[in-house]
């Protein structure tokens, strides 16, 4: 597998995406653990496609990346801020 983080194909989001999963720790280390499985052609040609990877270990890295660096608390943090802009702040009142 090619360094993810050097990988020239890299568009600049996913080369940001490998950075802070290297930045966490999560590319290094011994590769201990096989981990694989059988998906449909489709979704696998499809994810190549709009990613660039071609290498199939490479693109499961990235897709368990995503999954872990995901910024999931996104709808609660603009939810708890509800309110806290003043009022004509948007020129609407």
């Amino acid at each position: 597998m090619t360094d993810p983080v050097s990988c020239p194909s890299t568009t600049p989001r996913q080369a940001g995406l490998w950075q802070t999963a290297s930045d966490a720790g999560l590319l290094k280390g011994p590769k201990l653990r096989a981990f694989g499985g059988e998906f449909s052609k489709p979704l696998i040609d499809t994810a190549m496609k709009l990613t660039g990877i071609t290498d199939p270990a490479e693109l499961l890295t990235y897709a368990l990346a995503k999954v872990v660096l995901e910024d999931d608390g996104f709808g609660e943090r603009l939810l708890a801020r509800k309110g806290s802009a003043p009022r004509g702040l948007l020129g609407s009142d």
